[in-house]
């Protein structure tokens, strides 16, 4: 299992302490363990991965050349876990949340964590929950009072709202490797597309809106899902082709669980916008969020 194989995420941020500080007795000190614990810690560590990561001597500790390079390794999955952790967190329902974002589902999976980390170093008592949903429901949660800020991947802003672009992002068709179309040596065409059944998110996404506007019209899907993990799930699966975002299958490409099928005549790229009531410009927490969100972080 990997479980067994991989370091817990404790041991991951002791090794990037000491690559930090340069010292094994400085990095136990900022986690608030023992120095022999933290030196236990290490060489366990090692012998789980069988690799020699850090040099000890009078003067201090430093990493040994593949202590670097699994360091580096070691803070994307911290990084990982903190956004998992910020976005989680968000989700629960607190009552004493100064701040509730709504947002739709491709951006609450793959954008928004890393915003909320951004936002708890920069305001680390503002309480933020989450509401995850199409971009429809987004909007309805806004002009009932239940949002404070929102953010959605349709073509238009519903009535009410007032809209600023964030980001940009395409759709892109995929299919795992045993699909016929993986073996295609011409482009699809828009027509092609338009007429196959296709695994889809459900009416009111935004992904959907900008594939029907696209193409002018779609066929009955092959199957209908609630979220985008779940659409790219059954199209790694085999259950048929998709279209998705690409912020949501560059693991699934890197590794040829997915494929991706060139399109010719017509284009599928769209805006990320964030929405808010129309006459009550986001303030305090959520103008900080909408800042975060264009700074790139």
């Amino acid at each position: 299992m990997l479980a067994h194989r991989v370091p817990d995420l404790g041991a991951l941020e002791l090794l990037l302490a000491v690559a930090r500080l340069g010292s094994l007795g400085g990095a136990a000190r900022e986690l608030g363990i023992t120095q022999p614990a933290a030196s236990s810690r290490i060489r366990s560590m090692e012998r789980r991965l069988g690799l020699a990561l850090v040099d000890r001597s009078p003067r201090g500790s430093r990493l040994t050349d593949t202590g670097a390079l699994v360091t580096d390794w070691a803070r994307r999955v911290v990084e990982a876990a903190e956004e998992f952790d910020a976005g989680a967190q968000a989700l629960r329902d607190r009552r004493d949340s100064r701040l509730r974002v709504a947002a739709s589902m491709t951006i609450a999976e793959y954008l928004l964590p890393r915003w909320l980390v951004a936002l708890r170093s920069a305001r680390p008592d503002t309480a933020v929950s989450l509401l995850a949903g199409n971009s429809t429901s987004v909007a309805e949660r806004l002009l009932a009072g239940e949002a404070d800020l929102g953010f959605v991947e349709g073509l238009t802003v519903p009535a009410g709202l007032d809209a600023t672009v964030i980001a940009h992002d395409r759709l892109i068709v995929v299919t795992a490797p045993s699909h016929a179309w993986s073996r295609r040596r011409r482009p699809l065409t828009a027509q092609e597309l338009s007429t196959t059944p296709l695994i889809l998110r459900e009416q009111g996404s935004g992904t959907r809106q900008v594939l029907d506007a696209a193409l002018g019209g779609l066929a009955r899907p092959l199957i209908e899902l609630s979220s985008t993990t779940a659409v790219k799930a059954a199209a790694v699966s085999g259950a048929g082709p998709s279209v998705l975002s690409e912020l949501a299958v560059g693991e699934e490409l890197a590794a040829r669980r997915l494929v991706r099928i060139p399109l010719e005549g017509v284009s599928l790229s769209r805006d990320l916008k964030a929405v808010w009531p129309t006459g009550h410009r986001p303030v305090g927490p959520a103008r900080e969020l909408l800042g975060l969100t264009r700074s790139g972080a």
